[in-house]
């Protein structure tokens, strides 16, 4: 007879292997919202900050480009960030850009219109009628592409141009071009012995739009009337680092706008995980077990435990009890059922006195082991007579 070979356990401890297969997909989540957040703050700088129409700025809003074509043709572009410093510079030989990203105050407006220099206005103003007196302000209109239909020299020299914005209505001696449903969109206009040039849009003189139409030639001949051009922006805010007290802003005010963004996407991410390793889809799988043990072994093994610490009392107990389970529902009791209901049944259906009964059943633990394999024997004896009365 040839031995039975034992099966061959199977380790159920994860492994390298089943660990990186679990997780990866929850490592290439993370770092595609690593990278989204890291991408924007490693390709842009403090310095390409979008800032429109400043002569220092070479983002497509700003009018770096300008800056520069004028200083190509012998013009001196001074950038400034205040009235103040605006109205000290200005001379005979100097002319004041103003455009529409400056909000001005009407103390400020007069201290313009008092330097009595020539001003260039590129943008709707809410003081226009103290920067140039007479010259109202009309409609918003589209900003396109426009021929100049005028006299002046410097809109027929450039011919076409981007511009639209706010119309104006022209006083008395102005001279107006570009119209945009009846009415001028760029006027020029004497106050006061300055010459006083009013642009209803400002997005002509940027970079981005610089290159199109006549809009360079037109920005320069403006722009460039003077040796001297005094370009007023709006103050520079830090964009990195944090001075002193912050001044009145506020925390939510000091944290950089891809912060919010950054937060989101992480949000978004983990929900995504959550759902992904958390879904159920169809039936439960039965898991094959790793080790298949026949009962008659396990039955087997059991006993030599009881055997080999000597536990004939705990042997003797579940003998009991599995033989109640087994002849209880013969007896037609229920599973609460009392040991005296129990021991009566069986007294009755087997026709033994009720005191061997109760001996069998609910009597005390064996003393040595031929004593509990004569209780296996009785037991199994009392069962079968139940099952076959």
């Amino acid at each position: 007879m040839s031995a039975v070979t034992p099966p061959t356990s199977v380790s159920t401890s994860p492994t390298a292997r089943s660990v990186w297969r679990g997780g990866r997909g929850v490592l290439v989540i993370a770092l595609l919202v690593l990278v989204t957040a890291m991408v924007p703050v490693l390709v842009s700088s403090p310095d390409t900050r979008d800032r429109p129409l400043d002569p220092a700025d070479s983002s497509l809003l700003g009018g770096k480009a300008l800056a520069e074509l004028l200083r190509r043709h012998g013009v001196s572009v001074e950038r400034v960030e205040s009235v103040s410093a605006m109205a000290a510079s200005a001379g005979p030989d100097s002319q004041l850009l103003i455009g529409d990203t400056v909000a001005l105050s009407a103390d400020d407006a007069r201290a313009i219109a008092a330097s009595g220099g020539d001003r260039l206005i590129a943008g709707h103003q809410t003081h226009l009628d103290i920067l140039a007196k007479g010259v109202l302000t009309g409609k918003d209109v589209r900003s396109r592409s426009r021929e100049p239909q005028c006299a002046l020299p410097e809109a027929t020299r450039a011919g076409s141009a981007f511009i639209g914005g706010v119309s104006f209505t022209v006083p008395e001696g102005a001279t107006g071009c570009y119209p945009a449903a009846g009415r001028p969109t760029l006027v020029r206009h004497t106050v006061d012995g300055a010459t006083v040039t009013v642009v209803g849009d400002s997005a002509f003189m940027t970079n981005q739009r610089l290159g199109e139409d006549g809009n360079a030639a037109l920005a320069l001949n403006l722009a460039g009337t003077k040796p001297r051009l005094i370009w007023l922006t709006a103050p520079e805010e830090p964009t990195s680092g944090v001075t002193g007290t912050g001044g009145n802003k506020t925390l939510g005010e000091l944290i950089p706008d891809a912060v919010p963004w950054a937060i989101l996407q992480l949000a978004v991410a983990v929900a995504v995980v959550a759902v992904w390793r958390g879904r159920r889809l169809g039936p439960v799988v039965a898991e094959r077990l790793p080790v298949v043990v026949r009962a008659s072994e396990t039955v087997e093994g059991r006993g030599r435990l009881y055997r080999s610490r000597r536990a004939r009392d705990r042997a003797a107990q579940a003998l009991r009890a599995a033989a109640i389970d087994r002849m209880a529902p013969r007896l037609g009791l229920p599973p609460t059922a009392s040991p005296e209901e129990i021991v009566a049944a069986a007294a009755v259906r087997t026709g033994r006195e009720a005191p061997e009964v109760r001996s069998a059943m609910y009597g005390p633990a064996p003393a040595d082991d031929g004593a509990l394999v004569a209780l296996a024997a009785q037991l199994d004896t009392l069962e079968r007579q139940v099952r076959d009365s």
